[in-house]
């Protein structure tokens, strides 16, 4: 249920039909197994155990933006492709460009993240128990 992971009494106001109905999905990691690291700028692996049948749950219900390291315009061509476009084409070739919405390098405006590096806050103090720093 969406009232784990979003505050449901958040009395934030919500100015844009984004914060409404996007969720960010983190790519490498999440999406795609990325089992070497940035490697050599490729997207060279499968995708995760699950991620299609996820994507295809979530996106009956949300708008999916992918957002990733590897879509920032800093980062060298990769075959004269950005890092945008190399996404795009590896989530054409695994079926599963249909699902998303967009592709960036930019932390989306959205209702709430999938993330494998993320650490969730509740409040300060079990923050900083997660990361051992209590």
């Amino acid at each position: 249920m969406i009232s784990k992971v979003y505050k449901e009494d958040d009395n934030r106001p919500k100015l844009l039909e984004d914060e409404f109905r996007q969720i960010g999905v983190d790519f490498d990691g999440v999406v795609h197994a990325c089992t070497k690291g940035y490697h050599d700028g490729t997207i060279y692996d499968d995708p995760i155990e699950g991620s299609y049948n996820a994507l295809l749950k979530l996106s009956k219900k949300y708008d999916i933006v992918i957002y990733s390291a590897k879509a920032r315009p800093d980062r060298p061509l990769v075959n004269g492709m950005t890092g945008i476009e190399l996404i795009w084409e590896w989530l054409e070739k695994n079926d599963m460009k249909k699902f998303i919405k967009d592709v960036t390098a930019i932390k989306p405006r959205a209702i709430f993240y999938i993330d494998d590096r993320a650490v969730r806050f509740k409040d300060w103090h079990s923050c900083l128990n997660q990361l051992d720093l209590q």
